[in-house]
């Protein structure tokens, strides 16, 4: 943190004037119309040294912010909108009155984790259906390091000042003067709203009374003035209201990024205000840490170390596997002599890269939950994607694939010259998933072992819809508009890309002003953040109690706590990710060998033959819907066309069907049927 304090020292010494600390940005769900990166360019502009994301109660984009801001020129704030509990009783209808919100800033680490504390516990404590919330007992508790600015006209102290209760407001403040000592702030903003005219002489005179610094901010949700229109459409999207509706959550024109400037100018009879928000940011020096891979301990019950248990279990594994898969009873020793030098010549090179690498615990702690679900009659996926090319794995039973007898490339799955984590695609049965998952909450933790979030965005086409119906515009026409964008769910083509594209959506803009409004509104509100949602597969653990490492969140719909970093960032905060991907195909054929054991047909998956011919017949029929990889259309298609009659012509189909091989596939069929000679790169090819 030192290199921070000395370059936001310099940066705010060179620069007077103003600093945002009350910014919403995208990740304010549905509420904040400014994407990181947007904001970082809006500060380089105004050249405003220094910027606090405070979203409503999360740090979705803390890691973010601090991975980019500080290489941009500008010092990032930790910060957050905190929603606290009023404890003045129900109202008539037994409804508990909304929380009150005050802005949390970072001062230091400690402060920084005490932020994860109370955004974690507000998400996971807080009854569902309720906003997220804390009290004040538990803010108290963890008010280390955080600096507060008391929530302006709409916090605890504004609401009981504007409804005239001014004992208990100088009370109220008086408490958070003890929670905050030196580092409480009467927060004012001037937006024009009649509760701020109404409340400010009050919040000055307490101020001064109680001897508390006055800080000024704008409350940000977009970027500039001229935004103001299509965020008003994203309030409407995100409460299912109308852009004509008169009762309804609304912001004024005023909550755009103003610069500095304009601040000065609003508070010119305060310049005390304006010039607190420097002190502020001079007082701040934390950001989210970027981590190396967390993994929790792996104990061994003969005294081994990680390494040296991955090593004897793979050694044994192997052996069996060898014993039971390779060796044959045709085979000679000098035979299996050799074989057994080639496979533990490849692993021993595996244990070396993996150990080199410090993946070890990783190895182990997959390999456990694989043999679990196994142990409980949890059908698992024999194994996909890179991991499959590693012997370890494959002795380690986490895959049930010879990477040998297939030819498959260790260094594809993990490479030191490549540094990445080892990252397995496991498919468990889609029925049984969740108990894997509990078992492994119930080994390391329940606290230690997370899911990961996910953001939904608004796409073109979503866009066009929900501007269109909070515009209340004819749904046959907003139809019409959206159907006019072509549709592409591998890569979704942007509302711009579709207007230079597509000539009948250019012509009904420039035609029609309605659509020219709907459109120019859905252009700026294209690529926000509309919800949160849990990512179907990730699942992260780790070695201490995860709020301690990054902040949580809870999924209305999962009782499982689910990291506030999405997947891009969660891995740079240290935590490991594993897949547990839930597949229909193997739940269908649970039940199918159920189905069979009743008849007394047992059937072992793992000894079925390779070369069965009247599975090809029916592969080359074409007749695959409900075949795993091979199901789809242009599979099917391509399946006739070939006619596969071996296991590798399979690998080869998956293989070649994706974007760029494709264009092979002709010449591929061509030469599987001898009616055109291979074209070599190489002669060893």
């Amino acid at each position: 943190m030192g290199r921070l304090k000395s370059l936001m020292e310099d940066t705010l010494l060179s620069h007077a004037g103003f600093v945002h600390l009350r910014v919403h940005s995208a990740y304010s769900l549905s509420e904040g119309a400014i994407p990181v990166k947007k904001l970082l360019g809006l500060c380089q502009d105004f050249k405003m040294p220094a910027v606090a994301i405070t979203d409503t109660s999360n740090l979705f984009g803390s890691l973010e912010m601090s991975l980019s801001f500080p290489g941009g020129g500008v010092q990032p704030i930790m910060g957050c909108q905190i929603a606290l509990t009023r404890t003045d009783g129900v109202d008539r209808n037994g409804r508990k009155p909304e929380p009150d919100p005050i802005v949390l800033l970072a001062q230091n680490d400690q402060g920084y984790y005490n932020l994860l504390k109370l955004t974690s516990h507000a998400f996971l404590k807080t009854e569902a259906g309720e906003t997220a919330q804390v009290n004040l007992d538990y803010l108290a508790d963890h008010s280390d390091g955080l600096i507060c600015l008391t929530g302006g006209a709409f916090g605890p102290i504004g609401r009981l000042i504007a409804s005239e209760q001014m004992d208990e407001a100088r009370e109220y403040l008086a408490r958070f003067n003890e929670i905050f000592p030196d580092r409480l702030y009467v927060e004012l903003q001037r937006h024009g709203v009649e509760q701020e005219q109404q409340t400010e002489a009050g919040l000055l005179d307490l101020a001064y009374d109680l001897d508390i610094p006055l800080v000024a901010s704008n409350e940000c949700f977009f970027p500039k003035r001229e935004m103001y229109d299509a965020h008003d459409a994203l309030l409407c999207i995100a409460e299912g209201t109308y852009v004509g509706d008169l009762e309804r959550n609304r912001k004024t024109p005023e909550h755009y990024f103003k610069s500095a400037d304009e601040m000065l100018s609003l508070f010119s009879d305060l310049p005390e205000a304006t010039a607190n928000t420097l002190v502020i940011a001079q007082r701040c020096a934390s950001l989210s840490p970027a981590r190396d891979p967390i993994l929790p301990a792996i104990s061994s019950s003969e005294g081994r170390d990680e390494a040296g248990e991955l090593e004897a279990m793979a050694k044994e594994g192997l052996q069996k596997r060898l014993d039971n898969e390779v060796f044959t009873e045709e085979m000679g020793e000098d035979e299996k002599s050799a074989k057994h030098k080639e496979y533990f010549d490849r692993l021993n090179f595996e244990i070396g890269v993996i150990n080199q690498m410090g993946f070890p615990g990783y190895f182990l702690i997959v390999s456990d939950f694989i043999q679990w679900s196994k142990e409980h009659d949890i059908p698992v996926g024999p194994g996909r994607g890179s991991g499959a090319g590693s012997v370890v794995a494959w002795a380690l039973t986490i895959t049930d694939l010879d990477p040998l007898r297939f030819g498959l490339l260790f260094e594809r799955f993990l490479n030191p010259e490549r540094v990445s984590m080892p990252d397995f695609d496991i498919d468990f049965c889609q029925d049984k998933r969740e108990q894997v998952i509990r078992y492994v909450q119930d080994k390391y933790g329940h606290d230690q072992v997370a899911q990961i979030i996910t953001f939904g965005k608004l796409q073109a086409k979503a866009a066009v819809r929900d501007v269109g119906r909070v515009l209340q515009m004819p749904y046959g026409q907003v139809d019409r508009i959206s159907k006019l964008i072509p549709s592409n769910p591998a890569n979704p083509m942007s509302l711009q890309e579709a207007l230079d594209t597509e000539f009948p959506l250019r012509e009904a803009r420039d035609t029609d002003p309605e659509v020219a409004r709907l459109i120019e509104i859905a252009l700026q509100l294209e690529g926000l953040y509309r919800h949160a949602s849990t990512h179907a597969a990730g699942v992260v653990i780790g070695d201490r109690e995860l709020d301690e490492l990054v902040p949580l969140y809870r999924d209305p719909r999962s009782d499982m706590p689910v990291t506030q970093y999405s997947m891009k960032y969660v891995e740079t905060a240290g935590l490991v990710k594993f897949d547990f991907l839930g597949l229909k195909t193997l739940t269908v054929l649970d039940r199918a060998k159920d189905l069979l054991a009743k008849r007394d047909i047992p059937i072992d998956f793992a000894k079925i033959p390779l070369d069965d011919k009247k599975t090809f017949e029916l592969l080359s029929s074409g007749d695959t819907v409900g075949v795993f990889q091979l199901e789809s259309s242009g599979m099917r298609d391509m399946l006739r066309k070939m006619r596969p009659d071996a296991f590798e012509d399979i690998i080869a189909i998956v293989a070649l069907y994706r974007p760029g091989p494709m264009e092979n596939i002709p010449t591929y069929i061509r030469c599987k049927h001898g009616e055109e000679e291979p074209n070599l790169l190489h002669p060893k090819l």
